[in-house]
């Protein structure tokens, strides 16, 4: 969806701002892939015995798809609310920097830090790629109320597609069920290579993909995150190796 210039009157109002995130949520490609994602999200928690309204709630107030079925998996297994807390909470670092890197593009110097409590909650993998994407087509004053939109259309949605993937469960085959949710990070890695404009961004990204088959070998538990800090820290020294030469 094509937003309003930046000087226009249609940005006036915060509600406007609000349902212009609301509009490019539901009107988003990644917006079907997170639908597909929670399809089998849902149908994985009928899978494992809970019920509808868990689900939902699950999808509103953890808000990632991998820490709800983390969440799912570790309580179906019969860990305590305790354990199943720590996993998520652990899952739920990797979003962190996402928050780092977006909530300074929302704030003003009038801005109250309550204000930023609901953007930090709904940032996760998607709301970052499309603010990125987005943002900087929205005036700064209005950008809390566009992604408070934003994240909001795409929990709704996700809410929706639970609720049918939990309908859908008795016939939807698990190798699919497994394939839905398998969309999601190939999607993300495509729109965060779109996304990528600077050289370090670039290098970060190619490090990763090419150090991952070998950090996997480590078998750690926790490739990923050594596989991105790594590439990460790599190309950011040469980035500023770059500007000091």
């Amino acid at each position: 969806m094509a937003l309003p210039a930046l000087d226009s009157p249609k940005w006036q109002s915060a509600s406007a701002a609000f349902a212009f995130g609301v509009k490019s949520a539901l009107s988003s490609i990644l917006a079907l892939v997170l639908f597909g994602t929670f399809i089998g999200v849902g149908a994985f928690a009928h899978d494992t015995g809970f019920t509808l309204g868990w689900a939902v709630a699950s999808t509103m107030l953890v808000w990632a798809g991998p820490a709800q079925i983390i969440l799912i998996s570790t309580s179906h297994a019969g860990a305590t609310v305790l354990e199943s807390a720590l996993a998520v909470t652990i899952s739920a670092i990797r979003l962190l920097p996402m928050v780092v890197a977006v909530l300074p593009m929302m704030r003003t110097p009038r801005t109250k830090m309550h204000q930023l409590a609901l953007p930090a909650h709904l940032t996760a993998v998607t709301v970052w790629v499309e603010s990125f994407r987005l943002l900087p087509h929205v005036p700064r004053e209005r950008r809390i109320a566009f992604v408070n939109g934003l994240g909001c259309g795409l929990v709704f949605l996700s809410c929706v597609a639970t609720t049918i993937g939990f309908g859908l469960a008795a016939n939807l085959p698990p190798l699919l069920a497994a394939g839905i949710l398998a969309l999601t990070p190939l999607t993300f890695l495509l729109s965060t290579a779109r996304n990528a404009h600077r050289l370090v961004d670039k290098l970060a990204l190619a490090l990763g993909l090419a150090l991952y088959p070998l950090v996997q070998l480590l078998h750690t538990g926790v490739d990923i995150m050594i596989c991105g800090v790594t590439s990460g820290t790599i190309a950011y020294a040469i980035h500023r190796w770059r500007k000091r030469a």
